[in-house]
């Protein structure tokens, strides 16, 4: 740094009086009775002027400091009424509300702690007052001190290694060739982002005493907004507003409804007349908009460091998993459609679903009871062609190749998170303790102990009573699941009853297609049935947390999340896993149906598999979710936004609307949700779960998944530049107890896929038939000959006399045969009626169900080592970023030496000149 500079600074920090420090309540209320201060924080309307003149009440603090005379006060949307000012923080309140005395006290300790504030009427309401906040240069560097925050001070300084001569022309010719190729379409122009100097500049952490190290060009923009509004909100939350030891912060005035509202305001408009190609951004808002949450940038790398600079690391680090995932959904996408394309591909020479098509002369038993007709096997040559496209030859391959994709893109991420903590000064970041919840402190504020940490006195819950509540907590959890599976049975019963109304439909359609309806239908109801338990599951959820009664916000925060995850999982995937395994499995045989309490008939399997069921029902689920997800993102703020809008038009008119300032704007915008970025984490994590539990069964699921997801980081960013107020600013290092979620899915993802081949896919069967009883077995070959026959060999005949008599079909079969049925096929491997045994079980059953359980445990077993070993291989920290921050603490050590030592010669060169004028002016 430049001496002028340095020398400018120390001067300015001798003239700065140091902060104040906190004054305790009954000092602050005393002093006031005894000197009858009129505080601009009380809630007299006399302290207003008229709202329709922009007027606002500057504080005593502040017009002392800036030495600005009455009326004389520039008014400005960012800024205070004297123009300079920027606004750091806004909290909103009615007049009306009777926790005025609670305000003026918090209102006279924030004054007291060094924020300027200032009042301001609304133009809407006459009833709501803005309260703006602004922290001066010595609150910033006081806190900033505090609070450890990292800010620039040298520049970084990039060098090469030495490489080999032909190295060098090597990469120069490849350079020489890059130029002639076009630029690259998903990155931004250099010149389009803004350069961010924390991002080039090695960082440190803020120190008043070292304040000549670090680079400060201009005192009021050295914090950027975003870490000058976290500084302030540090501050709020640390201010007393009534007597007591735990009588403080923002939070408790919020939920007490002290305050309606508090947020950091948006940096102007998003929008501009002038296009930003030539006339460049109006503010990072704007720049927002253009380059990341317009449409038109869709295919477009997202602008993170932008990202986090405006809304803070921890939802930088959100985008950033989003996006990675979208990124690493790409290789799965193309191998999952490679799949379902060669199932197109081979469909014409698949001799399962040729053999299926040309059976006209094999009768297959009804369905269900009565009402179901005789149909002939050739009528399910649809449905086995749809089943070849995902369960054919390569389906084994894609269920490893997720298996392993999970793995990978958990253990890149690692590295990558790795990368961004580097970048983004997060690496030696330790996040605070949190505080105590109030309504901990309020059961439990009776029975104390001392904190192993912080020395001080807080209160205690016993460990008969956590656990006792623990255990009412995972009562309730397991309640609610045995809802959901009621639920299921509840579908199940409609599946049941509805596959014989449709059979009897008058429709020939819907006859003729019973069980492909019965499916569609009940997916649907089952997706409505999913809506209405999450909304459920949601108060269920917070509840059993409160009942929990957490120590601190991120103890709540994970359990909550913990029991939301477990109920919409549940919730989402119990049809899933019905229909996966159980679907068909235990209905019995012809003359001897296990029933449902003794009435229903089970639901049979389509002629051509279960495979055909489970991929309706994912591919219905997965595509009405996510639609209804986008929609009621980005759709509810929209509609709310939209007709708070209208409503103030038709009140006020357009002129009124148009001159309203920023923060009454962002006051009519929507809040951000309670929770956070749960649910925008949860629905990814549910969607994650969808893409690889049931993969096998539905390739096409990481395609389906990568088109939402490049709808979805569009429609939050634009829900968050435009939609909502400018969240909180806060830090994260990463994305917390989602992580160990992601790894419980990518392990129950292996089981399942598992399950799926062996059990739900003819995979197995298949491989028997072909190696033990097709025309093939025992020469070590294979082809398609070695299939024939496959069909008639999984087929057992059954003896139309044998029927129950519920189950005896009304007709028998003469309109559609010219002839009265008297035998008929079914899925089984039984005895025919007139063996020893008749319908028992035959060798090639056991062999199938042996070959099954073996496949489970070799591919569990192959599919684990392979992820275990895929995760050693990778280490979590890249090797160069490791080198790149011992050599970043080595040279930070060194320059803050060199500058210690520069700044001790300039004092002894000072000390030397005033030495020699002090001696010339003695004789």
């Amino acid at each position: 740094m430049e001496e002028s500079s340095a020398e400018a600074l120390d001067s300015s920090i001798q003239d700065h009086a140091p902060p104040l420090a906190v004054k305790d309540l009954k000092v602050l209320l005393e002093t006031e009775r005894s000197e009858g201060i009129s505080s601009s924080s009380r809630d007299d309307d006399s302290t207003l002027l008229n709202p329709g003149t922009h007027s606002s009440i500057l504080d005593e603090n502040t017009k002392s400091e800036l030495g600005i005379p009455e009326g004389k006060s520039k008014y400005t949307g960012l800024c205070f009424s004297d123009g300079k000012s920027c606004i750091d923080y806004i909290l909103v309140y009615k007049k009306s509300s009777s926790q005025s005395e609670k305000r003026e006290v918090f209102e006279r300790n924030i004054r007291a702690e060094g924020l300027h504030m200032e009042k301001e009427a609304c133009l809407t309401n006459s009833d709501v007052i803005f309260l703006k906040l602004h922290a001066p240069w010595d609150v910033l560097c006081h806190y900033a001190e505090l609070m450890n925050i990292r800010m620039p001070f040298r520049r970084k300084i990039f060098y090469m290694h030495r490489r080999h001569k032909f190295l060098s022309r090597m990469e120069k010719r490849i350079n020489q060739f890059r130029g002639w190729l076009p630029r690259k379409p998903m990155k931004f122009d250099s010149d389009t982002l803004p350069y961010l100097e924390e991002n080039e500049s090695f960082t440190a952490p803020f120190s008043r005493s070292r304040i000549h190290h670090f680079i400060i060009h201009n005192k009021e923009t050295f914090f950027n907004n975003a870490t000058r509004s976290r500084i302030v909100h540090h501050i709020l939350q640390r201010v007393k507003y009534e007597e007591g030891k735990n009588k403080m912060g923002l939070n408790r005035l919020l939920s007490n409804n002290s305050y309606e509202a508090a947020f950091p305001l948006h940096e102007g408009s998003y929008r501009s007349k002038n296009p930003i190609r030539t006339h460049g951004a109006e503010n990072h808002r704007h720049l927002l908009y253009e380059c990341w949450a317009w449409w038109g940038v869709w295919y477009k790398y997202q602008p993170l460091d932008l990202i986090r600079r405006y809304f803070g690391e921890k939802i930088g680090l959100y985008f950033a998993w989003l996006g990675w995932y979208t990124g690493m959904l790409f290789p799965a996408a193309v191998v999952g459609l490679f799949v379902f394309l060669y199932g197109v591909f081979t469909l014409e020479h698949c001799p399962v679903s040729k053999e299926i098509c040309q059976a006209t002369d094999v009768i297959m038993c009804p369905i269900c009871d009565q009402y179901c007709p005789y149909l002939r096997l050739s009528d399910s040559c649809i449905y086995a062609k749809v089943t070849h496209l995902f369960d054919n030859g390569a389906t084994v391959f894609f269920a490893v190749f997720m298996a392993v994709w999970a793995t990978v893109f958990l253990e890149f991420w690692k590295r990558r998170r790795a990368v961004l903590a580097y970048d983004w000064d997060l690496i030696d970041w330790e996040e605070e303790e949190d505080e105590i919840r109030p309504q901990f402190e309020a059961k439990y504020s009776k029975k104390e102990r001392t904190n192993p940490i912080s020395g001080k006195p807080e209160p205690h819950q016993d460990f008969s009573d956590k656990y006792s509540r623990l255990l009412v907590s995972a009562s309730g959890i397991f309640f609610m699941i045995l809802v959901v599976i009621a639920a299921v049975f509840g579908i199940v019963i409609y599946r049941v009853i509805t596959v014989s109304t449709f059979a009897a439909f008058g429709w020939a359609l819907i006859r003729n297609n019973s069980q492909v309806a019965t499916t569609g239908t009940a997916v649907c109801i089952n997706f409505c049935v999913i809506m209405l338990l999450n909304v459920l599951y949601e108060k269920v959820a917070l509840l059993l947390t409160n009942l929990e009664q957490p120590r601190t916000e991120s103890e709540w925060e994970n359990s909550f999340t913990l029991k939301m995850f477990l109920f919409q999982f549940v919730n989402l995937n119990s049809s899933t896993f019905y229909i996966a395994f159980f679907l068909g499995r235990f209905t019995g045989r012809p003359g001897a149906y296990l029933r449902l309490i003794n009435r229903w008939k089970l639901e049979e399997c389509h002629p051509s598999g279960c495979l055909i069921d489970l991929c309706m029902q994912m591919g219905i689920i997965m595509v009405l979710k996510q639609t209804w997800n986008n929609f009621m993102e980005l759709g509810y703020p929209l509609i709310q936004n939209w007709w708070t809008r209208r409503r103030l038009r038709r009140e006020h008119g357009h002129r009124a609307m148009a001159s309203l300032p920023q923060w009454e704007r962002d006051y009519n915008l929507q809040p951000m949700n309670a929770y956070g970025l749960f649910d925008e984490y949860l629905k990814m994590i549910l969607q994650f779960g969808f893409t690889t539990i049931f993969v096998a069964a539905f390739p096409l699921a990481p395609l389906l998944a990568l088109i939402n997801n490049i709808i979805e980081i569009r429609l939050d960013a634009f829900k968050f530049v435009t939609q909502w107020r400018r969240p909180l600013p806060s830090q994260a290092k990463d994305i917390g107890i989602w992580y160990g979620i992601l790894e419980g899915i990518g392990i129950l993802s292996v089981i399942t896929n598992a399950f799926v081949i062996a059990v739900t896919s003819d995979f197995i069967p298949r491989l028997v038939y072909a190696y033990k009883y097709g025309p093939c077995a025992g020469q070590s070959q294979s082809g398609e000959g070695c299939m024939m026959g496959y069909v008639n060999a999984s087929l057992s005949i059954f003896q139309v006399s044998d029927f129950e008599r519920r189950s005896q079909p009304r007709t028998n079969g003469s309109e559609l045969f010219e002839e009265a049925v008297k035998f008929c096929r079914y899925r089984d491997y039984r005895e025919p009626p007139d063996s020893a045994e008749p319908y028992s079980y035959t060798l090639q059953f056991w062999h199938v169900l042996a070959a099954r359980l073996a496949f489970i445990i070799v591919f569990e077993h192959m599919v684990f080592a392979i992820k275990t070993l895929i995760a050693y291989l990778i280490p979590d920290l890249p090797k160069d970023l490791r080198d790149r921050m011992r050599r970043e603490k080595y040279l930070i050590q060194e320059m803050m030496y060199e500058a210690e030592l520069e700044r001790l010669q300039k004092e002894k060169n000072e000390r030397k000149k005033k030495d020699r004028v002090h001696h010339k002016e003695w004789p």
